[in-house]
């Protein structure tokens, strides 16, 4: 065939070829015809093509109430434009008849097609070629030929997918999506705000484990991330808890760890942190998922740093068998019968070891989210080489940009107690700049006046929650609806797809006037994160908030009986029962309102003690420093250069003079706290000094009673004067008086007094110290030797890139065992001992054996053999102990100390500056050992958590506390012993009284009490025993 001439509509048809013919000889003759639409019986308008014309938006003829589409409007084309033409001109006679505008919001405008996608790292991957049916099966019936993907070809070509994020305006996700949430009609809002402050918090991501392609990650289905892995461990993952590896779902029995995958290399030479503690965690987790697991991780050094991490460290050796492996894994085959993993590593002794394994989980490391660049582009904030934001080491909240603060681990990566101390100092910087304006902007909730439901009959609406189909797919949620309304009080029952939504929430309202209900009951999911609000809806209804109850069917009903629908459906009828019987019995409740002191006590004159007063005081807020010494400074008095050559004294020296120039700071040299009393807004406090005592009245406490360096025992100190401390040498190395001369040999002893049976945990400035004063000392003297003899090297973060520095500059790091210690000689020995010779370590000896040298005698484990090292000097990194007046201190402020004598803050993650008791925080050493950045930033976050007690009018005391029958009292004095926050006290008439604005709710004290005195109101016996009797109502 061939194009002939031009027809009267311009188109070129297809003519035969002369002399082109030739004969097929065929049993069947399928024709393949075109189409057109006969429209001779309707009398509208038609385009020149035959098919009939209409509106492009809404599909109406030029026949009024006719609309038309599919094939005959736009000739032939595929299914989904028919399928959406029927979609469209549904929506058009339902306005039509309704008397709607036709086209008014449906302005669609199409996603613009991506042009060019970047294909930069993106490897071509062929199609997978679908299975299709035998010929001579076709031919025999009409079965589909087609047989589709297997999984495995469905998870591969789903790879293929560029992830280039067109929408193809389906409006699919418009129709399912039960909560209404989707709306295409959407655009862009521009809005500009004015703000007097920005906090940066943009987030890390996990490194992509591609970059170490040895380890299989992509290739061998057994290969995961930790982060993958810790959703095979979540209830709500998609194993529900259960451990099995992807191959075949089997659950494994030997799983290895591979630690620093993506940071500690050369492309990010920093620590990301966070992978050693989490990888112990997933082990420890694991085993218990699977009592038979054989967890091994392979790390170069295990860095549990934090607060409690070491003792977190030794059980998951001890109590759960976790194997630590010290090397670096090389490579990761698969047996591709078995889809076993076999590793090859190099163990610490030098020999190569092959290992299999069922499962291999990668620690991958943190970096910044691709947005961070483009934001810090917009904001002006300076990036460093990682694409981290830029802090400086003695102000780590502020960013390049004035005004611009930072926290979380877009400054570095860090864990979550780092992370949310970061953030409450944030907060705190932002207060510092807007003290002279806080509130003038705030709208303050009215709410209507409250309905006096006293002597009324219990009139309970019940609201039940699909949640989507988080509880309606497994819980019959019209069948508990349905229930719920035959319960006695029971006078108004709804159910709904979300319970939480904004129509919702207005539904509840309406319903509780046009019902005149004083109780209601929400059944849904956890009171833990919408029981607040459901109470806000009824108060803003005009009842009190303490007369509501909830009725957990998701996490009690739907997650956890997913597999047996009608036991989880009766589940929760029995659940509403019980809230409904509760629910009747429940009586208004009304928060104290207490006036607020707005002043601080800061107990200690420390850094930490000092930035949260400098903090608080510019935010407005008068402050009062107690220090126990007749100077300012604390520990800081004796530290001098930080790792990136900052000038600690002259810090310290601004820092010291802002305090006491500050008007809104009153400081108590050599003075102590004792006596307090009272409570969150308004303490009284004795402060005894050298002259005098006197009395101050206080909002909050801040506790930063700093440590203190212990005092060796061992290594000859205090024996030999060659033997010193860090502190001690850093002291002689910046002191231009000293006579102190650069030793030829200097030999580090880290771990001393810490990480063993008396501290078991790490002091964790140690290693970085050393670091420190090596470098300082390489750099004073090139040719001194220094060696670094450690159990591991925590430079965590960016001290990674210090340790890099040291080993570049030549210092040694010999390892050592806490079973096989360091000795230390006074003088030059005979010992028969391997001598430290210059093919061994660098020619560092420095004539070896010379009399009047100590010398260290370490087992090398790479070496396997003992060598001895002459040194001129033995440093030690001695531990750093918490503060002798913290045992004073702890009963005197009824705060708790751990077993190593810190103070214990109330949440490790959530709340990790804060005591149990109310108005109460912590900072610094005295929490745990840190550094000085990360006491700069925990003394922030006091100064923020402490504003929002002192930044309030009046503090509003729940009503959930307990109250004390004085009659019943007899003075047992079980209350005041079981109380875990020593809040009841014995009053002038011989019975127990507890202060309302220091309980806590608890419940201990009425539970406990022998005589029945004391109740906790909204959980009342009454109140209790019938929720505990519909429980067993049909019983």
């Amino acid at each position: 065939m061939e194009l002939g001439e031009p027809d009267s509509s311009g188109r070129k048809k297809p003519v035969p070829i002369k002399g082109s013919e030739f004969v097929i000889n065929v049993d069947i003759v399928i024709p393949s015809i075109g189409q057109a639409s006969d429209l001779s019986w309707l009398q509208t308008k038609a385009t020149k093509w035959g098919t009939i014309e209409v509106d492009s938006e809404t599909l109406a003829t030029s026949i009024d109430g006719v609309f038309a589409g599919g094939d005959a409007v736009s000739g032939p084309a595929f299914v989904v434009d028919a399928i959406k033409a029927g979609h469209v001109a549904a929506k058009s006679i339902s306005r039509y008849l309704r008397g709607m505008d036709l086209k008014q919001g449906r302005e669609n405008k199409k996603a613009g097609v991506v042009k060019d996608v970047p294909l930069d790292g993106i490897s071509k991957i062929a199609r997978q070629r679908m299975a299709e049916m035998d010929v001579q099966k076709r031919i025999a019936g009409h079965a589909e030929v087609a047989l589709g993907f297997t999984e495995e070809q469905a998870r591969l070509e789903a790879q293929r997918c560029l992830s280039c994020g067109i929408c193809s305006e389906c409006y699919e996700c418009e129709q399912v999506c039960q909560a209404k949430a989707v709306d295409h009609t959407q655009t862009s809002l521009l809005e500009e705000i004015l703000v007097g402050g920005i906090v940066l918090a943009p987030g890390v991501e996990t490194i992509s484990p591609e970059v170490r392609e040895e380890y299989g990650y992509g290739y061998y289905p057994n290969v995961v991330t930790s982060l993958e892995f810790e959703r095979y461990l979540s209830a709500s993952g998609p194993t529900t808890g259960h451990i099995q590896r992807p191959s075949d779902n089997k659950e494994p029995k030997k799983v290895a760890w591979i630690q620093c995958v993506g940071s500690r290399d050369e492309e990010r030479k920093y620590c990301s942190s966070v992978c050693c503690m989490y990888a112990t965690k997933e082990a420890i987790i694991a085993k218990e998922h699977a009592h038979g697991l054989e967890p091994t991780i392979f790390f170069m050094d295990i860095r549990a740093f934090g607060k409690g991490f070491d003792s977190y460290y030794e059980r998951a050796k001890n109590e759960y068998g976790v194997r630590y492996i010290r090397c670096m894994v090389s490579t990761v085959k698969e047996n591709p019968n078995t889809h076993n993993l076999m590793m090859r590593y190099v163990a610490e002794n030098g020999k190569l070891v092959e290992e299999e394994f069922d499962m291999v989980v990668l620690s991958v490391g943190l970096k910044p989210s691709p947005s961070t660049q483009e934001l810090a582009n917009r904001l002006g904030v300076n990036l460093n080489q990682y694409g981290f934001c830029t802090t400086d080491t003695l102000t780590p909240i502020n960013t390049s940009n004035p005004g611009i603060f930072v926290c979380g681990a877009s400054s570095e990566p860090k864990d979550i107690p780092e992370t949310v101390m970061q953030a409450s100092g944030a907060a705190a910087c932002i207060g510092e700049l807007l003290g002279d304006v806080r509130g003038s902007e705030i709208i303050r909730k009215e709410y209507p006046t409250e309905t006096d439901v006293c002597g009324q009959d219990a009139r309970i609406g019940v609201f039940v929650c699909r949640c989507g189909i988080n509880i309606a797919g497994v819980v019959d949620v019209p069948l508990v609806a349905e229930y719920a309304a035959s319960l006695s009080n029971v006078v108004c029952v709804e159910e709904k797809i979300y319970v939480c939504s904004q129509d919702s929430q207005a539904m509840i309202k309406e319903k509780i006037c046009e019902h005149n209900l004083n109780r209601v009951v929400v059944a849904s999911c956890t009171p833990r994160t919408h029981e607040r609000l459901f109470q806000d809806t009824i108060a803003e209804a005009g009842l009190n908030k303490y007369l509501f109850e909830m009725a957990n069917i998701r996490d009690q009903c739907s997650w956890v009986h997913q597999n047996s629908p009608q036991a989880a459906t009766e589940k929760a009828k029995e659940l509403v029962r019980m809230a409904v019987g509760r629910a009747a019995l429940l009586e208004p409740l009304y928060a104290t309102k207490m006036d607020v002191t707005r002043n601080a006590l800061v107990i200690g004159g420390g850094l930490s003690g000092m930035v949260s007063a400098i903090s608080l005081a510019k935010q407005g807020f008068s402050v009062e420093i107690v220090e126990c010494e007749a100077q300012l400074g604390g520990n800081l008095k004796h530290l001098h250069l930080m790792l990136d050559g900052s000038n600690i004294q002259e810090y310290l020296n601004q820092l010291i003079e802002e305090v006491k120039n500050h008007s809104l700071i009153k400081i108590h040299l050599a003075s102590d706290v004792v006596a307090i009393s009272g409570h969150v807004g308004h303490f009284e406090s004795t402060v005894r000094g050298l002259q005098s005592t006197v009395e101050i009245k206080h909002g909050v406490v801040i506790v930063a009673t700093g440590g203190v360096e212990s005092k060796p025992v061992e290594y000859l100190y205090g024996q030999d004067e060659r033997v010193i401390t860090q502190r001690e040498l850093e002291e002689k190395l910046v002191n231009s008086h000293s006579a102190f001369r650069i030793p030829h040999s200097i030999v580090m002893i880290q771990c001393v007094g810490s990480r063993d049976e008396q501290r078991p945990y790490c002091s964790r400035v140690c290693c970085s110290q050393a670091i420190k004063n090596a470098l300082k000392l390489k750099e004073l003297n090139p040719d001194t030797a220094v060696y670094i003899l450690y159990r591991d090297i925590r430079t965590y973060g960016f001290r990674e890139e210090y340790y890099y520095k040291a080993r570049e500059a030549g210092v040694v790091f010999i390892r050592y065992d806490v079973d096989r210690k360091p000795e230390v000689r006074g003088q030059g020995s005979e010992s028969e001992k391997l001598k430290v010779k210059s093919e061994k370590l660098g020619d560092r000896s420095q004539g070896a054996g010379v009399r009047g040298q100590m010398e260290v005698d370490v087992f090398d484990p790479i070496l396997g053999t003992n060598v001895v090292l002459s040194a001129d000097m033995v440093i030690l990194a001695p531990a750093i102990v918490s503060h002798p007046g913290n045992e004073r201190l702890s009963p005197l402020l009824k705060v708790t100390l751990n077993a190593n004598r810190f103070f214990l803050e109330a949440h490790m993650k959530l709340r990790p500056v804060d005591f149990a008791s109310d108005g109460m925080f912590l900072c610094g050493l005295a929490h745990s050992p840190k550094d000085i950045s990360e006491s700069i930033i925990q003394a922030k976050a006091v100064a923020g958590r402490a504003a929002t007690v002192l930044a309030k009018d009046k503090l509003e005391v729940s009503g959930v506390v307990s109250k004390i029958d004085q009659n019943k009292c007899v003075a047992c004095l079980t209350c005041i012993r079981m109380c875990p926050y020593s809040v009841p006290f014995i009053n002038n008439k011989g019975a127990a009284e507890i202060e309302p604005a220091k309980c806590q709710g608890c419940g201990i004290c009425a539970s406990e009490c022998p005589a029945k005195a004391i109740e906790l109101m909204h959980y009342k016996d009454t109140q209790v025993v019938a929720k505990v009797e519909a429980m067993f109502i049909r019983i």
